[in-house]
């Protein structure tokens, strides 16, 4: 039985050389002495890495030895010295649920593996399933991060925002979580909350140049953001533009159109007044803004005297004395 194992172990070190080879960890020069020791190794233990029968007996694929021996150090730094009774419990045991046994990291690493493979050909949704399962089995925050990635690969930014943060409560140190909270919240313009994940990722990886990439164009964004939507002050709105009450200035709006209906210089050809560029004037714009949000154009149109005026435009009375009409007192009142 010992002789089995030890088979068994050189075969999947074999194997593990072989990958090496084939993956480009191995420099092109040292390939062919790689070869040559593994013939040796083979040989010397009686084992044939190219036998079909041997590769179904002996080899642990799709797990690798570096799995395990992963595996071996995370159980390893989890079987150190017993914490305090004041240290808080697992994440794993504050949810009641059993801590993982050695069995169930193994899968899940697997899972892992299977999911940055379907990362990696862009099927997201699979990958998605794969970082779950993992989850399912040993909640850890790169598995949390992982599928935040891929998450905001399928633009469900949101519950990449919820990932990431999972991420964080179980690893409060983990950087790339960070990177990806502050992704999330970027896509979703929320680009304060991005700020702040980016400067604590750095915190912890100052030398990270995607993360100080990042930052720079959320303060970028944040500082646009903040230029379009900047109000102006109270009382201090443009000539012409609504008053509180809703309604625009019509003493203003008669002087865009020269002081009356038919004359000024706001006309063009045959005595109308050039709408397009009356269309454009930023205090024509504002007034009908601040019409539209509070209701008071709908008011106006129900006044007599503007309805007078809607029905002679339609005859062809021309345009209305906006000046006489800023004289009415049922306007004024309204």
């Amino acid at each position: 039985m010992a002789d089995v194992k030890k088979k068994q172990l050189v075969f999947n070190f074999i194997e593990f050389l072989r990958a090496s080879a084939a993956d480009g960890t191995v420099k092109e020069d040292d390939k062919e002495s790689l070869e040559v020791a593994v013939q040796c190794i083979a040989e010397s233990f009686g084992v044939d890495p190219d036998s079909p029968e041997q590769q179904a007996q002996y080899s642990i694929q799709p797990t690798s030895l570096l799995s395990l021996l992963d595996v071996y150090l995370k159980t390893k730094a989890k079987t150190g010295p017993a914490p305090s009774s004041s240290s808080a419990p697992a994440p794993a045991q504050q949810a009641g649920k059993p801590e993982p046994n050695d069995g169930d990291r193994i899968k899940a690493d697997q899972y892992k593996v299977d999911g940055n493979a379907f990362m990696g050909q862009k099927l997201y949704d699979l990958a998605i399933e794969k970082y779950t399962e993992a989850i399912k089995l040993d909640p850890t925050a790169v598995y949390y991060s992982n599928r935040a990635a891929a998450w905001g690969a399928l633009g469900k930014h949101e519950k990449a925002v919820e990932d990431a943060e999972k991420a964080l409560e179980l690893d409060p140190k983990f950087a790339k979580a960070y990177s990806r909270l502050g992704h999330a919240q970027f896509s979703i313009g929320n680009y304060s909350a991005a700020i702040g994940a980016y400067e604590s990722g750095l915190e912890l990886d100052p030398s990270n140049n995607n993360m100080k990439t990042a930052l720079t164009t959320a303060r970028s964004r944040e500082a646009e953001d903040a230029a379009r939507t900047r109000e102006v002050p109270r009382g201090t709105a443009p000539s012409g533009a609504a008053a509180p009450g809703g309604m625009p200035d019509l003493s203003a709006l008669a002087s865009m159109f020269g002081g009356g209906g038919g004359g000024g210089g706001g006309e063009g050809a045959g005595g109308m007044p050039d709408m397009a560029s009356l269309l454009r004037n930023p205090q024509m714009m504002a007034m009908a803004q601040q019409m539209m949000a509070n209701g008071g154009l709908e008011r106006l149109m129900q006044n007599p005297a503007m309805r007078n005026v809607a029905e002679n435009m339609q005859n062809g009375g021309g345009m209305p004395d906006f000046t006489q009409l800023a004289s009415d007192p049922s306007l004024r009142d309204m």
